[in-house]
């Protein structure tokens, strides 16, 4: 049997590759053996810049056979959700779950090459599942960050969270289980 792909993009900041290794793996665990998550280093995750984790994500997308699930933990979580609205994507996406994922352009969080434009949801592909997950008490990025995309994205699925933090307590299980529903 085939093993379904996914492609888990990490959050940015110094140490945030190692930071998300607990949670890709939690992922992969408790998928089982029918997946295979690839968890691949984004460039320069302590100074990121849109075009090159961009351009990292088509090189991943392009690797892999037939559909793929995307999900992105924070900054990642964003720039897959940039990516998916502004780049042309030819492999078939059977989901994206995004977890922790800061809405850039509010207060505090102004990084123009990482805001959505005005009409990002027009141009993101049409009938793909997507998921939304934040915990209330996230101490990097904040809890209403998940209401300016449920208000953006209302077909997307949002589950909310207490006592998980920003790594969400190292386990995705939640995640994999709405992946394993696909």
């Amino acid at each position: 049997m085939t093993k379904r792909h996914v492609l888990f993009v990490h959050g940015g900041g110094g140490e945030a590759y190692e930071g998300d290794d607990n949670l890709a793996r939690s992922l992969w665990e408790a998928l089982g053996p029918d997946f295979e998550v690839r968890y691949p280093q984004m460039p320069d995750g302590a100074a990121p810049q849109y075009r090159a984790w961009s351009g990292q994500i088509s090189h991943e997308l392009s690797a892999l056979d037939g559909e793929v699930v995307l999900v992105g933990h924070s900054l990642g979580g964003s720039i897959l959700l940039k990516h998916l609205s502004e780049e042309r994507v030819e492999k078939p996406i059977a989901g994206v779950f995004l977890i922790a994922t800061p809405y850039w352009g509010t207060t505090d969080w102004e990084v123009g090459e990482f805001e959505l434009r005005e009409d990002f949801t027009a141009t993101l592909p049409e009938d793909i599942p997507m998921f939304l997950y934040h915990s209330r008490d996230d101490e990097v990025v904040p809890f209403g960050h998940l209401a300016l995309y449920a208000g953006r994205l209302p077909q997307a699925t949002i589950r909310v969270f207490d006592a998980r933090g920003h790594q969400f307590g190292d386990d995705l299980s939640e995640v994999a289980e709405d992946i394993g529903r696909l």
